[in-house]
């Protein structure tokens, strides 16, 4: 998954998880790195913690692949290439088939008031809008 925040990439990933024919959490693995910001129950965004998190992240997308749970998936913004070469090298590694979805269009400026109005973490237009002019096109 790669698009700005509020951008609907979880949305878009709970719908593909439900369309799956076997909804058995053994056949699906989402891995979001803002998982490790939720401290009971709530969101605590720290800027500190988010190489460490990023790593714990992959090493948790590693250990899906190497368990071979057929759909795995990383939730992140993914804004540069670099930052989801590691998920894609892994996954060829173990044969694997990728397949890079991004959400929404980060220079389009309804799209950012859109993802500014409705991320659950209250990023900032500003900060989205300074995210999207990072936005790497593919």
């Amino acid at each position: 998954m790669r698009g700005l925040p509020g951008s609907g990439k979880s949305y878009w990933v709970e719908e593909y998880i439900n369309s799956l024919p076997k909804k058995d959490t053994a056949q699906y693995k989402v891995c979001s790195t803002d998982e490790f910001f939720y401290q009971e129950g709530e969101y605590r965004f720290e800027p500190k913690h988010l190489s460490k998190y990023h790593q714990l992240n992959l090493t948790r997308f590693i250990h899906a692949i190497a368990n071979k749970v057929p759909v795995v998936i990383c939730d992140n913004t993914n804004m540069a290439q670099w930052e989801f070469e590691g998920y894609c090298a892994a996954a060829k590694a173990e044969g694997y088939q990728i397949q890079i979805q991004q959400i929404g269009e980060p220079k389009n400026k309804e799209h950012l008031l859109l993802c500014a109005d409705r991320n659950k973490h209250r990023v900032s237009l500003s900060s989205i809008t300074r995210m999207a002019r990072a936005f790497e096109a593919l």
